[in-house]
Order: C-alpha cells, then structure tokens, then sequence
C-alpha cells in the first residue's frame, strides 16, 4: 500500500475490520483484515532483529576491490506529501582510472515499529533507477538491503547529478516505523588494465541487454519540483499522461525502459470481478475486471505495450507471506524495455515530440514514469532514418460471465501485438530494425459460498523480438516471459464470533533470453522462479487464536554464463531450509 492510500486503508478499515461477511474473499479486503490482525499479535522483546530478503541471483562481479561513495543517508518518517528526498552525487574521486566494468547501487534500510508497506522510487538526474517496496517493520526490529546493477546508467554517473529519492511515510501513536536508509554506489574496475577512460564499461555487457550502455538516458518523467515521486500518476482507462522531449540528432538507437507499479483500488487488479457482477450485488469492491495493459505511445501512435508481472507487495494478500521472504519483485519491481529504433526517424529533427502512457481499463492509481537510452554516432553530426512498416492490430477482448447472485464464474481473454520495423543511416551504416512484441492474457476467477470464496487463475505470456541488421552483423534479442498465478482466497465461519482466514497461492516469474551479435556470438539463459504460500488464521472477536503461515521459493537460473540455484521455506518467520549452489544441476 502506497503512502497516497492511507485515507483509503482507513475507512476500509473501519467498515471490514474483524467483521467476516458473504463478500470477505476480496484480496482488498483480506489484505486490510490480515494487516490489521497481525497488529493484535505481541512479540517478544528479546527477539532479534529480522533479515528479510528477496531471492535473486547474486551480480556477476570482477574479482577488483570497489571504490564506493555513500550517496544518500536519510530517516523517512513523515514524509508524505513532502519533496522528494535530495542528494548530490559527484562521481568519485578515488576510483583508478581504470574500466570501470560494473556499477551496483545498494539500499540500506532498517526500521522498528508497526507500519505498512510503502512504495518508493529513486532517481538520478530525472532517471528512476530503483523501484521497490519497503519491508513491513516489526516491534524489535528490521533490516534489509536491495543490490541492484546499474551499469547500464553509467552514462549519467560520469557527471555531477541530483538523486531523489521518494518514500511517502506517515507516522502517529499507532504506526511508529520509520525507515532509516543508506543509498551506496559501488563502482567494480575491470579485472585488466584497459586503454580506455573510467566509466567506458567494456563491451559484451550482453546480460543486461546491451552491447555496451546508451551514451545518453534521457528522463521521461515528471519535473520537479514536486510533493511526490517523479511517477507520472494514471487514474482511469482514459487518463493519459505526457512527455514532451526533443533527442540528439545523431542517435542511431533508442530503447525505452518503462517503470510501473499499481496501487490503491488496482493493487489487486489480477483479482477485481467485472462491473456487472459487482452491480447486481450491489458491491462497493473495485471493479473493471482483472485485465490491465500499459499503452506507450510517441506522438499518438502506439509503439510497444506492456503486460505487467502481479507484484505483490509486502503487505499483498497476507503480511505474514513475506517476513522474511518478500515476494517476487517486491524489493527491486522489474523494468520493461521496448525498442523504439524503428521509429527514430520520426524523432530525430530537433523538435519536441511526446511520449504518453495509459493503461486499459485502469482504477486509481497507477504509477508509470520511463528513461529513453540512446545510443550516438560519434562520427556524425546528423543521422537519418524512416519507418519502414507499422502494424498493431485492434487488440482482441473476450469476458465470458456466468453467475448468479454472490457465486460464479468469470473468464477473461486477451491478447496484442505490435510489430514495427525502420532503417538508420549512420557512420556504421544502413542499419535495418525490426521489432516484435506479443502478449496473451487468461484469466478466470470463481466466486462460490456466497461470496466468501474467491480462487483465480492467471497467466501471462509476452514474446519480445529484436532484430538489427548492420553491414558487418546482425544483432538479435528474444525475451520469452511466463507469469502464472493462482490464488485461493476463503474466509470460513465458526459460530461463537470466530472465524477461519484460508489462503494459498502460486507465483511465477519465468523467462528466456537469447542475446547478442552474429560476429561475437550469442548468450542464452532460462530462469524458473516460483513462489508457494499457505495462510490458516483463527480469529476469535479481535483475536488471532492461532496462526500457520509458510512459504517456499525455488529459483533455477541457467546461463551461457553460469548458473545458481535457491530453494528456500519459512514459516512464521523462522528459516526451515536454505540451500543455493552455482551448479546447474540445482533444479534436480
């Protein structure tokens, strides 16, 4: 829950709070319900101060001792609706003049209290470089840390710029966390002296999807100043937000990367029932039904989409998933990127021209902001290109709807695509892009026991092509993603005021890449990473009389690189089982 919605928590609250009813099921209000319990519950003073932790695989680092600059230390206690947080960064004087090969942003944060989840952004010159939520803070304490490879901004961090960071956080008698954070930068020299000057990193940064990082990124956000992040806000299907911006003229590639987050009546947009299920019942429960695309257009025409991954924050569903295991993507939201090359052309005159962002069928409030990097040709002043062909073909939408009263069942189907293709004509020569982008969406959602049961199905699937022809090679990128979901959410009645929370849920996150350059070769890598969660809460009156909630991750990563693998359980905050190796043999 973003710090905006904390009106909305409390008159929520007030409503639903310990009061189990034939509609309960909603993940909104599940998610208030079980927030609110865990406040009932008390801890012992002695118990140690709780690591939380996302799983991921650790940043392929060189074997070089880092030079690193403490760029942010500050205490966010109430600091909703204020600025942005500020910070100069100057690139550090210490490091050699070496390659620097690899950049690592790592946050720091500890809290102690009661508080909610929030959203936060952090930003370099107008750039976000780290979405992410803050950790759910118990009364004796919590720390975690988040360890991101930024090398792919290393254009901005040669020169002075201003870092913003915004964590919108309210404080009172009750909710007592306060964050306390350190923002590190730690830049990695190459392994062997290079002949070229510091922050050139070397080429072959293919894991980050790129033969070496744009020389410029440019901020498409909102400009300060402001009494919030630099997130553009899109608050219904027909809101959309604009950028104007103007490029070099010698750019001979253009990626957008886009930043997104859902929050307040859309944080559970995966599990909202359609509107006509919700007016026949008279309902007060967000609606639109579960699908949701973000639009990315230049100058009106839609050039890429994106079918976002179900984040669920540390307050999702049921607090107790995450501590300490957070979900998938919470403590670092993914970055979609969308190649905008064939369209350059169209954007290289020196004027202003516009980016717009929108989202199908959006409720209050999604957060959208996005860097554009571009690569220059130093040789030459100007650069020249045209769109050689443009299809998006009206998106296909079906809603199959069965029921009757507070019980039924609902399938939603959808599915785009988007294909462009253009040339550049640069020191480097001709040089020919096509770009594909698919997308289906499924979803079906069962509503049974009058209301009190709520179970859905999800799954995503996006197909993302690149193909650049050059004189000398060929470039190619495929991005194959798969995000399944399930969920199953009831809330049972057990006479005498008490009452049974019932939850177990599914999350995936898989993908496959292939990426590189027919002269220098191609570098593959599949990852399967999958989350299970069961919740059993008895609550009597205002009550928990006993809790079991335990989660389980297992992450296989498999490289041209390398490989890692973690299988990892807990339950009620203790560790079960931690294993992790670098054997591709792992999955077994």
């Amino acid at each position: 829950m973003a710090a905006s919605s904390l009106l909305a928590f409390f008159t929520f609250s007030l409503i639903f709070l310990y009061q189990p009813s034939t509609s309960n099921a909603n993940l909104h209000k599940t998610k208030l319900l079980g927030s609110q319990l865990l406040l009932s519950q008390n801890e012992k003073q002695d118990t140690p101060i709780t690591k939380y932790f996302q799983v991921t695989k650790p940043i392929k680092l060189p074997k070089t001792k880092p030079c690193s600059t403490l760029v942010l230390q500050h205490d966010f206690g109430f600091t909703f609706g204020l600025p942005p947080a500020f910070a100069n960064y100057t690139p550090p004087r210490d490091c050699p003049s070496q390659n620097i090969s690899k950049i690592v942003l790592e946050w720091k944060a500890t809290s102690k209290g009661r508080q909610f989840d929030r959203i936060f952004g952090v930003w370099l010159g107008g750039v976000e470089i780290l979405r992410s939520c803050t950790a759910e803070p118990r009364a004796t304490g919590i720390v975690w840390s988040v360890e991101k490879d930024i090398t792919r901004y290393s254009s901005l961090l040669k020169n002075p710029q201003t870092l913003a960071v915004y964590l919108g956080n309210l404080v009172d008698s009750t909710y007592t966390g306060i964050y306390h954070v350190n923002i590190t930068f730690h830049f990695y020299p190459a392994e062997q002296e290079q002949p070229h000057h510091m922050f050139k990193p070397n080429s072959a940064n293919l894991e980050s999807g790129y033969d070496s990082p744009a020389d410029i990124v440019l901020p498409i956000s909102r400009n300060l100043p402001l009494t919030d992040g630099l997130w553009f806000l899109v608050q219904s299907p027909t809101d959309v937000q604009l950028k104007e911006f103007t490029i070099p003229q010698n750019g001979y590639r253009a990626v957008l990367e886009v930043y997104v987050s859902f929050h307040q009546k859309d944080e559970f947009w995966y599990g909202n029932p359609p509107n006509d299920y919700i007016v026949a019942n008279n309902l007060t429960v967000p609606g639109n039904g579960p699908f949701r695309e973000i639009l990315i257009s230049l100058d009106g025409v839609v050039v890429g989409a994106v079918y976002p991954f179900t984040v669920i924050y540390t307050g999702g569903i049921n607090p107790l998933l995450w501590r300490p295991i957070t979900g998938i993507g919470s403590f670092d939201l993914p970055s979609y990127d969308i190649e905008v090359t064939p369209f350059l052309g169209k954007i290289l005159d020196g004027k202003e021209h516009k980016f717009g962002f929108g989202v199908t069928n959006a409720l209050d409030v999604w957060y959208i902001d996005a860097n554009l990097h571009i690569w220059l040709d130093s040789k030459s002043v100007e650069t020249k290109g045209n769109l050689i062909k443009y299809e998006s073909p009206t998106p296909v939408v079906s809603l199959v709807s069965n029921f009757s009263g507070l019980d039924g069942t609902f399938l939603t189907k959808a599915s785009r695509s988007i294909y462009s293709s253009g040339w550049v004509e640069s020191s480097h020569g001709k040089v020919v892009t096509h770009s594909t982008q698919e997308f289906s969406f499924t979803n079906f959602m069962q509503m049974g026991k009058n209301g009190s049961l709520q179970i859905l199905n999800q799954t995503i699937n996006s197909n993302y092509s690149v193909d650049s022809k050059l004189p000398s090679h060929i470039y190619k990128a495929r991005l194959f993603q798969n995000f399944p979901l399930y969920l199953y959410s009831e809330n049972v009645g057990q006479g005498n005021g008490s009452y049974t929370l019932i939850t177990n849920l599914s999350l995936g996150y898989n993908e496959d890449r292939i990426l590189g350059q027919s002269r220098f070769g191609f570098v593959s890598s599949s990852l399967k990473n999958v989350q299970n969660g069961q919740v059993f809460i008895v609550v009597k009156g205002n009550s928990v009389t006993s809790a079991l909630v335990s989660t389980q991750q297992v992450y296989n990563f498999d490289g041209t690189g390398g490989c890692y693998f973690r299988n990892v359980s807990s339950s009620n905050y203790i560790i079960l089982y931690d294993k992790s190796g670098n054997h591709c043999s792992g999955s077994n």
